[in-house]
Order: structure tokens, then C-alpha cells, then sequence
């Protein structure tokens, strides 16, 4: 699976963290901090509705869709930290997950939840290489 870019990470943590939105609720809370204009917003979440990564949610009062992620915010932050960890810093053996305690996205089960993803594909890789990093 291929992983969210900047701007949708920062869609998908406004989704984890306050729950299903509209588009403008979504805009409201992240567009001016990000410089974008209303149908930036609508063009990345559509974006992502394609890719299956938010799914549309019910409708509000107005006849707006609500939006609500799909993927598991635990699974996705995994995913993008050892991606760091291994291509970019070129970091081997275990990671921990201890280095993220600080962080509003996750709550202390949801850390050892990560730890246990990122470390867990680290094992899966080394057992496909052999052991060889």
C-alpha cells in the first residue's frame, strides 16, 4: 500500500483525531494553516476517497457528505515512521516506539500497538532477506 503525503496526513490526522467532518469543517480546522483555498481541500479528500483511504459518512443538516478515515491511524503512522527509520535515515535493528510518547496522535496503547507494527515488519523483512539489512 502506498503511503499518504503531506497533505493527506494532515486531513487524515484532523479525521483521527476529531472524527467524521465535512469538507468545510475539514478546510475550517487545517486550510489556512496549510495556505488552501476551499477546493484544495475538497480536491485532496476526493483524492483520497479514490485511493479508498476516507470513506464518505452520512450527510449533514446542509446536504454536505461527512468524511470519515478509513485507514488505521496506528497502521499508517507505523508505516511512514519505519519507512523514515529505513530509507532515510538508514537505521537498522528494532525501533522504539518510546521516541513518539510525546505525541498528541497516540495515546500509551496506541504506542505499544506502534512499537509492535514497526518492529513486527522489521522481523518479516529480515526473515525475506535472510537476517541481511
Amino acid at each position: 500500500m502506498s503511503k499518504p503525503n503531506s497533505s493527506e496526513l494532515v486531513i487524515l490526522k484532523q479525521l483521527w483525531a476529531k472524527g467524521r467532518q465535512t469538507a468545510r469543517e475539514i478546510h475550517k480546522a487545517v486550510g489556512p494553516e496549510q495556505g488552501w483555498q476551499l477546493s484544495t481541500t475538497r480536491t485532496v479528500i476526493n483524492r483520497m476517497e479514490g485511493k479508498g483511504w476516507v470513506k464518505r459518512d452520512g450527510e449533514a443538516p446542509d446536504n454536505a457528505a461527512f468524511y470519515a478515515a478509513v485507514l488505521d491511524r496506528v497502521e499508517t503512522l507505523g508505516g511512514l515512521v519505519r519507512q523514515l527509520a529505513r530509507q532515510v535515515l538508514d537505521l537498522k535493528g528494532p525501533l522504539p516506539a518510546s521516541l513518539f510518547a510525546d505525541s498528541p496522535h497516540l495515546s500509551a496503547e496506541e504506542l505499544d500497538e506502534l512499537d509492535a507494527i514497526i518492529n513486527a515488519a522489521e522481523e518479516r523483512a529480515d526473515g525475506e532477506t535472510g537476517g541481511k539489512s
